[in-house]
């Protein structure tokens, strides 16, 4: 036995933090090219902060929304597969044993030992409904608070990442100066978060950041450019 005991970690929470991404990712992104595209069109650092409020509250009620409506289809859809497994282990339970079979063969059992299986999974009904939800489809049960969470999740995240590219035009009345700060504290925002991304999901962690930054800055960019031809 070894002097230390070995403790397996992993990371269980994988839905917030892609949650968080993308309310985040997006959230510093699309304000800033809204600022930024704006700096090249008016004058004054009053509008381009009204505009950019507005589309963070904006944006962040509508991701909000987005991630509700994602959360509420895989729990549907988890829920509508569940019925249609019952009702083919309740009315075609040979060819559902056969697939039980196939599965545990995948993994090199066969003869008495495959059978035993088959038969310890077969009988229990609910046991044999999450067995083949989980191996045959490859579904996990949706948790049922998921939907609110993630929606509060991804518009917080938004939020709160829409707010670095504009504080800049808030504090600084000179747009140049505001655009000049707006991209720097956007790139270091960008960098920063993708290094906790990638600490959080095991990622390298200088290459999660810049990949967030690169990508970030690229859309912000092509955003920001697209938004200048009309000003």
């Amino acid at each position: 036995m070894p002097a230390t005991p070995h403790v397996e970690k992993h990371f269980l929470g994988s839905e917030t933090v892609r949650d968080v991404v993308i309310g985040m990712s997006d959230g510093l992104t699309v304000p800033f090219a809204l600022a930024a595209g704006l700096s090249a069109a008016v004058s004054s650092t009053r509008v381009i902060v009204t505009a950019g409020l507005a589309e963070i509250v904006a944006g962040a009620i509508a991701m909000g929304l987005g991630g509700y409506l994602a959360a509420r289809t895989d729990q549907e859809h988890f829920e509508s597969e569940e019925r249609r497994e019952a009702y083919e282990i309740a009315h075609m339970r040979k060819l559902e044993l056969s697939e039980v079979r196939d599965i545990f063969a995948g993994y090199g059992l066969s003869g008495a030992p495959l059978e035993t299986v088959v038969n310890a999974v077969a009988s229990d009904e609910k046991r044999w409904v999450d067995f083949m939800m989980k191996f045959e489809l490859g579904l996990e049960k949706p948790d049922p608070k998921r939907a609110p969470i993630s929606a509060a999740t991804i518009a917080a995240s938004y939020f709160v990442g829409g707010l670095i590219p504009l504080l800049p035009y808030m504090l600084a009345s000179d747009l140049k100066t505001a655009l000049l700060v707006s991209i720097m504290c956007t790139g270091v925002a960008l960098l920063v978060f993708g290094a906790v991304k990638g600490r959080l999901t095991g990622v390298n962690i200088v290459k999660s950041s810049l990949q967030t930054a690169l990508v970030g800055g690229l859309a912000a960019g092509a955003a920001f450019y697209l938004a200048s031809l009309f000003g």
